[in-house]
């Protein structure tokens, strides 16, 4: 069972939580896997990555299906696959809960500023307590 975290989002600012947990993660050795909802969302994420932080080099690919990932310490995907062999699944979007418990650590967002998200976030944060994980708040 994965170590799960919501992360809570007062404002809709994800990509710079994304560009930031990767980081944390990249620095500790850790393969990652980002998903998102849609190829416009992982164009901008992969360009937000080149510029967010001017100072630091984030190694990314975004698995689009034309290039190789297995070597990429964080990849960037819309499908449901480990093209990199990640232990970490950043998601960005809702994900099957099958496929999240093949990693070693999971982090989710709490989008409290939309109540729609707000709801969404609650019913996947209760799914993961159904199978027996007990998810925290970050």
């Amino acid at each position: 069972m994965p170590v799960v975290e919501f992360i809570k989002l007062k404002k809709p600012e994800k990509a710079k939580h994304l560009c930031q947990l990767a980081t944390e993660f990249f620095a500790q050795g850790q393969r990652v896997l980002i998903l998102v909802a849609d190829d416009n969302q992982a164009l901008t994420l992969d360009r937000f990555m080149w510029t967010w932080d001017k100072g630091s080099f984030l190694p990314h690919v975004w698995d689009n299906g034309a290039v190789e990932c297995h070597e990429e310490a964080i990849a960037i995907g819309t499908e449901e696959r480990n093209s990199n062999g990640a232990q970490i699944l950043i998601a960005a979007r809702p994900c099957r809960v099958e496929f999240m418990c093949h990693f070693k650590h999971v982090i989710d967002f709490a989008e409290v500023y939309d109540e729609q998200l707000r709801q969404q976030a609650r019913d996947r944060f209760a799914a993961w307590r159904e199978i027996g994980c007990e998810p925290r708040m970050r």
